[in-house]
């Protein structure tokens, strides 16, 4: 979907129609999943009617692509830290990465999708990249290009290293749950993602 962009006040009720129908799609999910939600659902929850809906996504799936992608970048972009002084391009990454996947893991739609319609991810791990992927694509390749410029970062081509931070990034997020046992400290999460700031160290340090 093309995102709709403010301009005036149309604009600000397009974003408002856009946010509500969202919320209500993800409400629809997370009480009973994709394949149990329909349209007329949401528009009921969005307070909009159907043929609103029709007009901008053909179904569900679609409009749960939209929800996914303005979730998962909003997961990303808060995990970044605030910067602190003297805080050097690769912290940055370093910190907000881990704590990006920290946030995935327990982010309730995230949680939902991978019990019950796991399926819905599969295309965006094994055909395609999805906007969200390209999205934080962009994100890495600024910050990583930062760390180039302050020396905190191995050079390298800049598309290759992100989509290589990314898949590292992904793997986790994606399965760490199949390799964690909570009854075990060396194997906690919190344990598991100390791993992955040592990877993600020492894959971007000169």
């Amino acid at each position: 979907m093309t995102p709709i962009r403010h301009n005036g006040s149309a604009g600000s009720d397009n974003d408002a129609v856009l946010d509500a129908v969202l919320d209500a799609v993800r409400d629809c999910v997370l009480a009973v999943g994709v394949r149990r939600t329909t349209l007329t659902d949401v528009a009921r929850r969005a307070g909009v009617s159907r043929m609103t809906l029709y007009r901008r996504w053909p179904d569900v799936r679609s409009l749960v692509g939209d929800l996914m992608t303005r979730e998962w970048i909003g997961v990303a972009t808060g995990a970044m830290p605030v910067r602190r002084p003297g805080m050097t391009a690769r912290e940055l990454l370093t910190e907000g990465l881990v704590d990006a996947v920290r946030d995935f893991v327990a982010h309730p739609l995230f949680r939902k999708i991978l019990d019950v319609d796991p399926e819905l991810l599969l295309p965006y791990v094994l055909d395609r990249r999805g906007a969200s992927q390209e999205a934080l694509l962009g994100l890495l390749a600024d910050v990583l290009r930062e760390g180039h410029t302050d020396g905190s970062v191995r050079r390298a081509p800049v598309e290759r290293q992100a989509r290589s931070v990314l898949l590292i990034v992904q793997s986790f997020t994606l399965s760490l749950r199949t390799m964690t046992d909570e009854d075990d400290p060396e194997l906690s999460a919190e344990a598991f993602l100390g791993e992955l700031r040592g990877i993600l160290e020492r894959t971007l340090t000169p």
